[in-house]
């Protein structure tokens, strides 16, 4: 994964997407919880289509270190149209994520491509990223990207 831009971003025309878990070379499947076998590649292409219908671009990147998040949330702290982000297993016990995503000043959507409330396991259920995001979109597989896209675009309208 590249080290952080040293530019700043546009102000509100840029869009964060960030997406947390382990993935291979854009050949594995995007969750282990959902049938979706698109690749991340596909989640990208999504993403850049639906901003730039709107006029914003996007800086898409993926990680499996949480400290690598974390420091690209606070990069994006102020100044962008939003943030999308899928926490992936971050959702259950990385504070610090949270913590850094409580202190971000534009909209916020969690992702998940598959509906985490249908998940087996209890403790799978839940996000502790709610406390700090605007909204959640779940189970709707790639599509809820576009989704969160979209709904931060217009907010950007007013």
């Amino acid at each position: 994964m590249d080290t952080l831009k040293e530019e700043r971003w546009q102000a509100d025309r840029d869009l964060f997407v960030a997406r947390a878990g382990e993935l291979g070379a854009d050949v594995e499947v995007l969750s282990a919880n959902s049938n979706d076998t698109r690749q991340l590649a596909d989640v990208e292409a999504l993403c850049r289509t639906e901003a730039e219908a709107f006029g914003l671009s996007v800086d898409f990147r993926q990680t499996n270190a949480e400290h690598e998040m974390v420091e690209w949330i606070q990069q994006g702290r102020t100044g962008l149209a939003g943030m999308v982000i899928n926490p992936a297993a971050f959702s259950y016990a990385a504070y610090p994520v949270l913590d850094a995503l409580k202190m971000v000043e534009c909209p916020v959507v969690e992702v998940h491509i598959s509906n985490i409330h249908r998940r087996e396991e209890a403790w799978r259920k839940d996000t502790i990223m709610t406390a700090a995001v605007t909204g959640v979109i779940a189970g709707l597989g790639i599509a809820g990207y576009g989704l969160a896209v979209r709904y931060i675009a217009g907010e950007q309208r007013g």
